[in-house]
C-alpha cells in the first residue's frame, strides 16, 4: 500500500485525522454540558480545594474519555475506510450512541446514585419502567427527540468541520486548550494521590462521581455518606476532621390512623431460649425462620420498639416515645429496661418482657415471641421467631425486628401511611422485597437474598451466607450498598433535602 505524502489514500487519511480532532473538540463541549449533571447529583464539596478538584477532574476526565472514544472508534475507521462522507456519517452515529449512553448513565446516577453496570440491571430497568409507564407517550417522545437532536448536532458539527477544515487549521486555541486539559488531568491525579494518602475525604469521596473514574472502595463510600468513623481514622492519619451526627427528622404532621377494634397484639421478648420454648409450647405458636437481629440487646430492642435501625438511636432516645405512637397511643412497653416510660394501658400493641408473664396465663389475639440473641463479637445473629395470627410472605428470606413492627402497624392496624411516614422496614405480609438494611455497633448490615454484607467503620467489609454462615469471597456490590445507605438515611436531614 502506497502511503507517501502524495498518495491519495494518505492525503485523505491525514485530512480525516485533522477533521477528527475538530469533531472531537465539538463533542467534548457537548459531553461537558451533559456530564455537568453529575456534579449536582451529590452534595457539593465543603472545602475550596474539594471544589477546585471537582472542577478540574470534570474538565480533564470528561475530555479524556471523549478523546479515548474517538481514538478507539472513529480513528481506526478513518485509516481502514478513508471515505470522508461515509466516515462523517458513521462518526455521527457512533457519537450519537455514545452521547445517548452517557445521558442515560447521568440520569441513572442522578436518580439511583451509581453508574450503569451489570449488577444494577434490575434496578435500572425498574427505574426506566416507572418513568415510561407513568406517561409513555411523553417519555418516548422526549427520549426520541433527544436522540434526534444529538444526531442533528453531530451531523452539523461533522459537516461544518470538514467544509471549513483549512480555516480551522489556522486557529491556535486548540493547542492552548489541549495544554490546559492535560494540566488539569495531571493536577487532578496529583491532588487525588495526596488526598488519599492524607485521608482528605472531601476529595476522595468524589471517586465514583464521574463514569469510568476511580473505583469506589468501602472506605470512601462510607465517608461520602457520613458513616465512617472519622475520629478513628484520623488517629492513624493525623487529620483533623469531624463526624456528622445521625439526626432524625420526618415531615409533620404525622398521618392519622383509624385503628380497627381487633384483638390485641402482643410481642413477647425473652432473654433465654428455654423460656421461649416453654412459652411456645404453651401458646401453640408456629415458627418463622431467619430472624436477623443485632447481638447488641439495646439495639435489638430499639429496632423492635421504634421500627428503626440503631443509626438513629442517639438522636431519638432523647424523646423516648416512638414517632409512630406519639400522635395517638398505639404502644405499651412492659418490663423492658430503658423503655419503661413508654406506657399506654389501652394501646393495641404491647411489647412485654417474657419474665413478667405468669406461666399459666393464656394470651389472646396476635402473638409474636422471640428470644434476644446471645452476646457475641458478631454484629448480627440469625435465629427464628414464633407467632400466631401473623402471616409472612413465603418469598422472604430474612426478617428483621423493625420489619415486624412495621408490618403490625401497616397491615394489622391498617396504618400503612403511618408506618411509611415514621419507620424503616418492610411489610412482611404484602411485600416480597429480598433486600434490607440495619446498623448496629458501628456496622452497616445490608442483605440481599441470602447474601449479607457487613461494612465496619474502618471501611473493612465481608460477605456472608445468611443461612449457612460461611464467608462469601465476592467483591463489594457498590450499587446495592449505595441503595442500602440511601434507605438507611431516609430520615436524616440531608436525605430529606434532596
Amino acid at each position: 500500500m502506497n502511503l507517501t505524502p502524495q498518495s491519495p489514500f494518505s492525503s485523505k487519511a491525514s485530512q480525516l485525522l485533522s477533521w477528527g480532532h475538530w469533531f472531537t473538540f465539538a463533542n467534548i463541549g457537548l459531553v461537558l454540558l451533559i456530564s455537568s449533571s453529575y456534579l449536582f447529583a451529590d452534595k457539593a464539596p465543603s472545602s475550596l480545594l474539594g471544589g477546585f478538584y471537582m472542577l478540574i477532574t470534570w474538565l480533564s476526565h470528561t475530555s479524556f474519555i471523549t478523546f479515548s472514544a474517538f481514538v478507539l472508534t472513529v480513528f481506526p475507521l478513518s485509516l481502514i475506510f478513508p471515505y470522508p462522507r461515509h466516515i462523517r456519517g458513521m462518526a455521527a452515529l457512533i457519537a450519537t450512541f455514545g452521547i445517548s449512553v452517557l445521558s442515560l448513565d447521568a440520569f441513572v446516577y442522578f436518580q439511583l446514585g451509581y453508574h450503569i453496570n451489570l449488577q444494577s440491571g434490575p434496578e435500572i430497568i425498574s427505574l426506566l419502567w416507572s418513568k415510561f409507564s407513568g406517561s409513555p407517550i411523553i417519555a418516548c417522545t422526549l427520549a426520541l427527540s433527544f436522540v434526534v437532536v444529538v444526531l442533528i448536532f453531530e451531523l452539523l458539527a461533522g459537516n461544518r468541520a470538514w467544509r471549513h477544515l483549512a480555516e480551522l487549521k489556522s486557529y491556535k486555541f486548540p493547542k492552548y486548550a489541549s495544554a490546559i486539559l492535560v494540566s488539569c488531568f495531571a493536577a487532578s491525579h496529583s491532588i487525588h494521590i495526596w488526598a488519599d494518602a492524607n485521608a482528605y475525604f472531601d476529595i476522595t469521596k468524589q471517586d465514583n462521581v464521574l463514569p469510568l473514574s476511580y473505583p469506589t472502595t468501602a472506605k470512601t463510600l462510607l465517608a461520602r455518606h457520613d458513616l465512617l468513623d472519622i475520629k478513628q481514622y484520623e488517629q492513624a492519619h493525623d487529620i483533623s476532621l469531624t463526624q456528622t451526627q445521625n439526626l432524625f427528622t420526618y415531615s409533620k404532621p404525622i398521618p392519622s390512623c383509624d385503628v380497627p377494634d381487633n384483638a390485641p397484639i402482643s410481642i413477647i421478648v425473652f432473654e433465654q431460649t428455654p423460656d421461649l420454648d416453654a412459652f411456645v409450647n404453651q401458646q401453640q405458636l408456629s415458627p418463622v425462620k431467619q430472624l436477623l437481629q443485632p447481638t447488641n440487646h439495646s439495639d435489638a430492642l430499639f429496632n423492635l420498639i421504634y421500627g428503626l435501625p440503631a443509626f438513629y438511636k442517639t438522636a431519638i432516645m432523647e424523646n423516648s416515645m416512638p414517632a409512630w405512637s406519639s400522635a395517638q397511643p398505639l404502644l405499651n412497653v412492659i418490663g423492658l429496661d430503658g423503655f419503661d416510660d413508654i406506657k399506654s394501658d389501652n394501646a393495641p400493641v404491647s411489647i412485654i418482657n417474657g419474665s413478667t408473664l405468669k406461666s399459666d396465663k393464656k394470651i389472646e389475639g396476635t402473638i409474636i415471641a422471640f428470644s434476644l440473641a446471645p452476646q457475641s463479637s458478631d454484629a448480627i445473629h440469625t435465629s427464628k421467631f414464633y407467632s400466631k395470627g401473623f402471616k409472612v410472605s413465603e418469598a422472604l428470606i430474612f426478617k428483621q425486628l423493625h420489619d415486624i413492627t412495621y408490618t403490625l402497624v401497616a397491615s394489622h392496624l391498617n396504618c400503612a401511611q403511618l408506618a411509611s411516614h415514621t419507620m424503616l422496614g418492610r411489610d412482611l405480609k404484602h411485600i416480597s422485597s429480598v433486600e434490607g438494611v440495619n446498623y448496629t455497633q458501628g456496622v452497616l448490615v445490608a442483605f440481599k437474598k441470602d447474601r449479607i454484607t457487613l461494612v465496619s467503620q474502618d471501611g473493612s467489609y465481608k460477605n456472608l451466607s445468611g443461612t449457612e454462615g460461611f464467608t462469601i469471597e465476592q467483591k463489594l456490590d457498590i450499587p446495592f450498598l449505595i441503595n442500602s445507605i440511601k434507605v438507611l438515611k431516609k430520615f436524616s436531614p440531608e436525605q430529606n433535602l434532596r
